[in-house]
C-alpha cells in the first residue's frame, strides 16, 4: 500500500509541475523541512535549506514572468521540457522500495508524462488566450495555473490517491475533448469530398 501511495503522490506532484515548474518543488521542500514528507535516499537535497532558497527565488521569478505579456510564451518554450524533467524528478524523489529501473521508468512515464500533458494543455490554452484577447487574458490564465499548481501540490501531499484520481480524470477529459475536436474538424472535410 505504501508503494501505491508514493506513486500517487509522485503523479500528483508531477502534474502540478505541469502548471508551474517550481511551485511543487517548493511545496515538497517545505513539506520535507517541516517533517510532513519523507524523500527517498539520494533526494534529501530537495529538502535542504539551500534548495529552499533556490526554489523560492525560482518560484517568484517564474510567477512574475507569467504576468508579463509575451514573456509568458518565452517561458512556455523553456517550461515545457523543464516541466517534464521536474515531474520525473518529483516522482522519483518520493517513490521508494523498488528497483531503480522500474522506479525511473515509472517516474519518467507517469511523472514526466503527467507533467508534459498538463504543461501542453496550458500552452494550448495560452495560445488560444493570446489569439482571442491579444494577450490581455493571459494574466487571468496565469493566476488559474498558479492556483492549480498550489492546489494540486497540497492535495497530493494530503490525499495522494485523490490527487492521482483527479489527475487521471482530468487527463481523460482532456483526451476525450481533443478527440472530439479532431473528429469535428475532420467531419466537414469528409462531407466536402463526398459532394
Amino acid at each position: 500500500m505504501e508503494i501505491l501511495l508514493s506513486i500517487c503522490l509522485g503523479v500528483g506532484l508531477s502534474a502540478a509541475c505541469g502548471f508551474r515548474v517550481f511551485v511543487p518543488l517548493l511545496v515538497m521542500n517545505i513539506a520535507s523541512l517541516s517533517g510532513h514528507l519523507h524523500l527517498v535516499h539520494g533526494f534529501e537535497w530537495l529538502g535542504s535549506y539551500p534548495a529552499l532558497i533556490t526554489f523560492s527565488v525560482a518560484t517568484c521569478l517564474e510567477i512574475a514572468g507569467y504576468y508579463i505579456p509575451w514573456v509568458d510564451h518565452l517561458l512556455d518554450t523553456m517550461a515545457t521540457p523543464a516541466a517534464v524533467i521536474a515531474g520525473t524528478l518529483a516522482s522519483a524523489s518520493v517513490i521508494g522500495d523498488m528497483s531503480p529501473l522500474l522506479k525511473w521508468t515509472l517516474a519518467a512515464i507517469a511523472g514526466g508524462g503527467a507533467a508534459g500533458l498538463v504543461q501542453g494543455t496550458t500552452v494550448l490554452l495560452r495560445g488560444v488566450s493570446t489569439a482571442t484577447t491579444a494577450g490581455f487574458g493571459n494574466p487571468l490564465l496565469a493566476t488559474a495555473e498558479l492556483a492549480g499548481a498550489v492546489t494540486v501540490s497540497l492535495v497530493a501531499l494530503a490525499a495522494p490517491i485523490l490527487a492521482a484520481f483527479v489527475v487521471v480524470g482530468l487527463i481523460f477529459l482532456l483526451v476525450r475533448k481533443l478527440v472530439r475536436r479532431a473528429n469535428r474538424a475532420q467531419a466537414p472535410q469528409v462531407d466536402a469530398n463526398v459532394a
